[in-house]
């Protein structure tokens, strides 16, 4: 069934100040309360409109620092969301993290110490279409690719990056839901995400992007199986910030699995996001899946009284990952 969208009295009780977390919220809620955050708070938060979708819509992210973003010293963290269109619960985990950083700051040295890049939803096109047309629709709505993008637009961000391209876990047919694109970085979207690691990629220390479903912290490389040179440290970061999370969450959520992204799903993908930033360099890099309660396509419509759940418990792994990064980025500068 489709879940009941959030209502006019409710954006109008919150004023745009803070988002409402008892419902799933539509794109241009998500942009006005960005906005609003770089109004009220200028001296800590920056709104960077990165591009325009490929429908016209704003890519927008916040840039939350202390500092300006101009001391090199402290690592910079950057958590995006809602690649996937139809994964709703992602992009409330990344705008909450905007909450506690700048609304509800309680832990201080997570803006003294970091900077921090929040892009909650990747691909506003897919995003919105989940809302006015097919609830389960995955990729962006570009129609530029070759064939029969026309007849079927389209394309998995999360297999467009250039990373072992095209080359496992793809499909070439414009109507597939992983189709890679045309080419490598074909997306506006995608380009947006790959332009942001590599203006920050000297003191990046932890990429997440945040997906659903599965109860799942998942780190490269998904086109292989193998792991990287940071094995280790990819898990040892990955378990911790699946026990904070285990331990904030609820009794009858499912506990989290931890490890390598082909081998926990059982299928390789090349093209994805978490791979091509611990190819350029990136240290931390990992795929959240968040919590859907359910094996079939229902897991996508989490039921929104759990949203703030959610929303809380990620936070918390948030927390502990950040601040392994951190230790680790600092003794790489020593």
């Amino acid at each position: 069934m489709m879940i009941k969208l959030q209502n006019t009295a409710s954006k109008a009780r919150n004023g745009g100040r803070q988002l409402p977390y008892d419902n799933y919220q539509e794109i241009e809620a998500i942009n006005d309360y960005i906005d609003s955050i770089g109004r009220q708070y200028p001296n800590i938060a920056t709104v960077v409109n990165a591009a325009n979708s490929f429908e016209g819509r704003p890519i927008k992210y916040v840039k939350i620092s202390s500092t300006n973003f101009e001391d090199e010293s402290k690592p910079v963290i950057f958590i995006d969301g809602g690649i996937h269109a139809r994964e709703w619960i992602s992009p409330p985990t990344v705008t909450w993290a905007i909450h506690k950083l700048v609304e509800d700051l309680t832990e201080r040295d997570l803006l003294d110490k970091f900077d921090w890049i929040l892009l909650p939803v990747v691909n506003p096109d897919g995003y919105k279409f989940t809302f006015t047309n097919t609830r389960f629709w995955r990729k962006t709505r570009s129609t530029d690719q070759a064939g029969l993008s026309g007849i079927c637009p389209g394309v998995d961000g999360n297999r467009n990056y250039d990373f072992f391209w095209n080359s496992v876990g793809t499909s070439n047919s414009a109507c597939s839901d992983i189709y890679a694109g045309s080419r490598a970085f074909s997306e506006v979207e995608t380009r947006v995400v790959r332009d942001i690691l590599h203006e920050h990629l000297h003191r990046m220390a932890l990429y997440i992007t945040m997906h659903s479903f599965g109860s799942m912290i998942l780190y490269p490389w998904g086109h292989d199986g193998s792991l990287s040179h940071n094995g280790l440290g990819l898990h040892t970061v990955g378990v911790a910030m699946a026990n904070a999370i285990n331990q904030n969450s609820l009794p009858h959520f499912p506990r989290y699995v931890v490890g390598n992204s082909a081998l926990v799903l059982n299928y390789r993908a090349s093209g994805a996001a978490e791979d091509y930033a611990h190819f350029i360099g990136v240290p931390l890099s990992y795929t959240f899946e968040l919590p859907g309660l359910s094996s079939t396509m229902l897991g996508f419509n989490l039921n929104p009284r759990y949203i703030q759940q959610v929303c809380n418990e990620t936070w918390e792994g948030i927390v502990v990952g950040v601040r392994r990064a951190g230790d680790l980025f600092e003794n790489k500068r020593l």
